[in-house]
């Protein structure tokens, strides 16, 4: 068998790995700094996908939407923001507003990537800094979830 047949298995795998280690630093490259920030019409609708997965999550029922949002809130600059919140019963009416505060952080994490930010007062913040959404969890009532978010200040178009 001529030597370059048998060379040619080696060659292959060598062209597939580079190819592959290129396409890889390609998206690296991307994914770095070359995401667009959303407009705040796909950050509104990006939020109350969130909430309203999130009372999903925790099985809540009897939603209510308490602020519907969809509409722009103006900013400085020419920008916008949205707003949406929802309130859900839980399965057990007497669990305590903070334990449920606390049930909500949970499934936050089956939801999206959103980081606590603040929890000094009774409603926890938590951001996605990609989505441009702040949610707050503020249950105040026993047996009540609650969720309420704003987009950052963002772009109209």
């Amino acid at each position: 068998m001529p030597r370059s047949n048998r060379s040619l298995p080696l060659r292959l795998g060598a062209t597939l790995l580079a190819a592959v280690l290129v396409a890889v630093i390609a998206v690296a490259v991307i994914s770095d700094g070359g995401e667009k920030e959303p407009t705040v019409a796909e950050a509104g609708e990006t939020l109350k996908a969130h909430v309203l997965k999130l009372f999903d999550e925790l099985r809540a029922r009897n939603i209510q939407v308490i602020d519907p949002g969809g509409r722009d809130i103006p900013c400085e600059d020419g920008k916008a923001k949205r707003t949406f919140a929802a309130t859900g019963l839980d399965i057990s009416p007497e669990r305590m507003p903070d334990i449920l505060n606390n049930i909500m952080i949970g499934a936050m994490g089956r939801v999206a990537d959103y980081n606590i930010t603040d929890t000094s007062g009774a409603a926890v913040r938590m951001e996605n800094e990609p989505a441009k959404t702040v949610i707050l969890l503020n249950s105040t009532k026993n047996g009540q979830y609650s969720a309420q978010g704003e987009t950052q200040c963002l772009s109209r178009s």
